[in-house]
């Protein structure tokens, strides 16, 4: 088993005003050569938008866009004709594809909104692009992992353009959870959205980052009340 710890305030950051950004990964103007990508997984920020504004329209491609606000509702519209409000509770996927100009802004003109922006590198180039959203009960999450996005169409998760499974678990204190990886050769980066949790012996607190991969399976322990994102990508 490898690992690789990315521990909250080593994350790169940017203050505009408006957005307060940390990186989990090389984004715009922070550029660590050593923390560039998680195997497929490029982009995990954590973002926060002060009310009433976003970021206005502006292109991707090639690229599997996740958002799963935290705090408060994001509002997103592209130029296929996609419109929705996303809140927490929620989940979006944006397949860039052969091409897609979109807008995510604050749906509120008086609250700040935090929201994971996650990008992931598709397995097929220049598909169709689409935009998917779901609401996920937080009640089917307790001591356990809830998929929210999946390869496999006919699950109950959001599809995605690659071979990746991402969990969300709502953890109680003391509780113990087991993770299997889907797929051989994959790794999981797991994120602590809140909380404290053990990790094969490794302790992690808010907004710590794990990578882990060359194993079948994880153990996670919580040591407190705790909200993880597991993000299962191919390593190559």
């Amino acid at each position: 088993m490898k690992t690789i710890l990315h521990k909250a305030d080593t994350r790169g950051h940017a203050d505009h005003g408006w957005l307060s950004s940390y990186h989990s990964f090389s984004f715009a103007g922070y550029n660590n050569p050593e923390r560039v990508h998680f195997g497929m997984l490029r982009v995990l920020n954590d973002d926060v938008v002060s009310g009433g504004r976003g970021f206005g329209q502006h292109p991707h491609d090639n690229m599997e866009i996740i958002s799963i606000p935290l705090h408060g509702s994001l509002e997103h519209g592209d130029n296929t004709g996609g419109h929705g409000i996303i809140k927490s509770g929620e989940v979006q996927i944006m397949s860039a594809g052969s091409g897609i100009a979109h807008s995510e802004k604050n749906a509120s003109a008086n609250e700040d909104v935090n929201f994971l922006q996650i990008w992931v590198f598709p397995k097929e180039r220049n598909i169709k692009p689409r935009y998917d959203q779901k609401e996920f009960k937080s009640e089917d999450r307790v001591n356990k992992l809830q998929a929210v996005v999946s390869p496999e169409k006919e699950s109950s998760a959001l599809w995605i353009n690659q071979d990746a499974w991402f969990n969300l678990g709502n953890l109680k204190k003391g509780s113990t959870t087991d993770y299997s990886i889907n797929k051989k050769g994959n790794g999981v980066y797991v994120f602590v959205i809140n909380g404290d949790v053990t990790i094969n012996g490794q302790v992690l607190n808010k907004r710590d980052g794990l990578g882990v991969w060359d194993t079948d399976k994880i153990s996670i322990s919580a040591d407190s009340d705790a909200e993880v994102l597991l993000m299962e990508v191919p390593m190559n």
